[in-house]
């Protein structure tokens, strides 16, 4: 059983910086796509970014593309995701999930973290 565990989270102002880590256990990292998610007040999670378990291909939403990095570090068992140029628009749980031997994430990925609250103030 695949365990995953958020932090990073915080308030930050717009135009500020902050980055979520995804720390890993009960698997092989290699093994898996990974990425995040997000949930804000009222909406329904969406996808972020994936960085696949071949490779270093990495999607990302058109909304966060330029702003946002996603990179994994398989040795440490830790994926990442550098947020830079933050908008209020921004402002959700951000979950980190994993997807076994997939290209991309699905909507429905085979494990989820407990998330990671994400606060830009304007």
């Amino acid at each position: 059983q695949v365990q995953l565990v958020e932090s990073g989270g915080g308030l930050v102002q717009a135009g500020g910086s902050l980055r979520l880590s995804c720390a890993t256990s009960g698997g092989t990292l290699s093994f898996y796509t990974m990425g995040w998610f997000r949930q804000a007040p009222g909406k329904e999670r969406e996808f972020v970014a994936d960085i696949s378990w071949i490779g270093i291909n990495t999607y990302y939403a058109d909304s966060v593309k330029g702003r946002f990095t996603i990179s994994r570090d398989n040795a440490k068992n830790t994926v990442y995701l550098q947020m830079n140029s933050l908008k209020p628009e921004d402002t959700a749980d951000y979950y980190c999930a994993a997807q076994y031997k997939k290209l991309r994430l699905t909507i429905t990925p085979d494990y989820w973290g407990q998330g990671t609250q994400v606060t830009v103030s304007s």
